[in-house]
C-alpha cells in the first residue's frame, strides 16, 4: 500500500515521503496512529508541499545548531560542587546542572534532551559531555567541575 507519512518514522522515511509498506502495517498501525495517510493524487501533492516545508525548516534548524556548536566547542563550562578531599562529589552533577551552567555562562539555551551522558558526573575534574541539538549536528562540550 502506498502511504504518505505525516511525521518521521525511523527506518521508513521523513514527513511528506510517499512510501510503499505492507497493507497490514499501514491499516493496523500507521493510519490509526495518525502517522500516515493512504496516498492519492491530492494527498501526494500535499506531501510535496510538506516535504518542501520540512526541508527548509530542517535546514534552518541545522544552521542554528551549527552556530550553537561554534560558540560552545571552544568554551569550558565551570561548575562548582561540594566534594570530599579525595575529589568525589557529594551527589553528582546532572544534566540539568550542565544546562543551567551553559545558560548562565554563555547565554545559550539548551534543552536537557540534547545532552547525552549516562550518569551524572561524580568526580572533580575535566569531563566531556556530548551535545546533539540537531540529528546531524553533534559536538563535545568541556565541563570543568571544581570543589566548592
Amino acid at each position: 500500500m502506498r502511504i504518505v507519512l505525516h511525521q518521521q518514522v525511523p527506518q521508513l522515511g521523513n514527513r511528506g515521503d510517499v512510501v510503499e509498506v505492507a497493507d497490514g502495517y499501514a491499516r493496523n498501525y500507521l493510519i490509526p496512529k495518525g502517522v500516515a495517510q493512504k496516498a492519492s493524487a491530492g494527498v501526494e501533492a500535499q506531501a510535496e508541499a510538506m516535504r518542501k516545508t520540512w526541508a527548509s525548516k530542517n535546514a534552518k534548524d541545522r544552521e542554528a545548531a551549527e552556530e550553537v556548536a561554534k560558540s560552545l566547542v571552544s568554551s569550558t563550562i565551570a561548575i562548582s560542587a561540594r566534594a570530599s578531599g579525595e575529589g568525589k562529589l557529594f551527589g553528582s552533577v546532572s544534566v540539568i546542572d550542565v544546562v543551567e551552567a551553559v545558560q548562565a555562562q554563555t547565554g545559550v539555551e539548551l534543552d536537557r534532551k540534547m545532552i547525552e551522558f549516562d550518569e551524572g558526573i561524580k568526580t572533580v575534574g575535566v569531563h566531556t559531555v556530548t551535545v546533539q541539538p540537531h540529528e546531524d549536528v553533534q559536538f563535545p562540550v568541556t565541563v570543568e567541575v571544581s570543589p566548592a
